[in-house]
């Protein structure tokens, strides 16, 4: 104000709207305007070094860019899976819900992420030592199925790494239906006995049973021989790999292991008959396929369909006391499906 008075004084209006020109830009900036912050101003000079190195990895080393935007992709879901988790912890806690109480996503999203993160563990266990994460990048690239988690697959390797899965769970099949010929022979019952052996045999030489069959022979999965309580060693140690869970463990944490596990689904199969099935995706009717015995990975949508729909019907009919025969079914149901279809 005092440069003004200055200024008209000596007469000066060039000198004079200069000066009026700074001032009202300096009230503009202190005033109508914030300063932008140090932190945004290295976000966004970061993520533009970003974009020019992913686009030179692209350009220059188009192999190593696709695994390398697979892994962040990846590591990004992984995030935002931990913080969906996180929320429904939360809101269990607030609410007092158990698992079994949350809607199907919720609990398949809670169930997913815990077998992701124990797979995960011993990567991170392994990569605490100072520069042992060398070595697991080497581990990663080379031993991507043992490592990695499917989140830091590439869609080729899905497909990949899920068949190789089901090769794996569909090797034992055939000892399971031996094994219930087996149980079968020490059924009292006659007309139960007949039955079993009948849709047994029928299964072991290619034929896709009815729902009505398997239900007919529930009452065996109630009790002795096969209810979870009487399965053998050799039995379980079947079972859990069908379930993709390890084999090597003692027969106690076995049983427990495989209960457990089972009466999962089975939780799950009553939160999505809630829900119903046309709610689902196609890729969420493949995954929970999949999770129930079947290689969906080469079948069409429709398909799919049509076995979870029948697979959630058997599963409804049952109690808690005949949770073997959910088990069982992943290889009464899924053995012959694929050969079914094209007959």
């Amino acid at each position: 104000m005092a440069l003004y008075r200055a200024g008209m004084d000596v007469g000066d209006r060039r000198l004079m709207r200069c000066v009026i020109t700074l001032y009202q830009q300096q009230c503009h900036l202190s005033t109508n305007q914030k300063p932008q912050s140090i932190l945004s101003i290295l976000t966004l000079k970061a993520r533009h070094l970003n974009t020019r190195y992913e686009q030179f990895l692209e350009r220059k080393f188009p192999n190593f860019y696709t695994l390398y935007s697979t892994f962040m992709k990846g590591f990004r879901m992984l995030l935002v899976d931990g913080k969906d988790v996180h929320m429904i912890k939360m809101n269990m806690r607030n609410r007092g819900l158990k698992y079994y109480q949350l809607p199907y996503r919720e609990m398949e999203k809670l169930r997913q992420f815990r077998r992701d993160i124990i797979k995960a563990a011993p990567v991170m266990i392994i990569s605490i030592p100072p520069f042992a994460n060398y070595l697991v990048f080497v581990l990663m690239y080379f031993f991507p199925r043992q490592m990695l988690i499917r989140h830091f697959w590439t869609p080729k390797q899905q497909q990949e790494f899920l068949e190789i899965y089901h090769n794996m769970r569909k090797e034992v099949y055939g000892d399971v239906l031996e094994s219930l010929q087996i149980a079968a022979s020490k059924v009292s019952k006659e007309p139960l006995h007949n039955h079993m052996v009948r849709l047994f045999t029928q299964v072991q030489n290619g034929a896709h049973p009815q729902l009505t069959d398997i239900e007919a022979i529930k009452s065996a999965f109630s009790g002795p021989p096969l209810c979870m309580t009487e399965l053998d060693i050799p039995q379980m140690k079947a079972l859990s790999r069908i379930m993709f869970l390890t084999p090597h463990l003692p027969g106690f944490f076995l049983k427990r292991w495989l209960k457990s596990h089972v009466l999962e689904i089975w939780h799950l199969d009553a939160a999505l008959l809630q829900l119903g099935i046309d709610e689902l995706t196609d890729e969420e009717v493949k995954r929970a396929c999949y999770l129930r015995g079947l290689n969906s990975t080469n079948l069409g949508t429709e398909a799919c369909r049509r076995w979870l729909s029948c697979w959630i019907q058997l599963s409804g009919k049952l109690e808690v006391s005949e949770a073997s025969l959910l088990l069982h079914s992943m290889v009464l149901l899924s053995t012959n499906y694929h050969q079914s279809l094209k007959d």
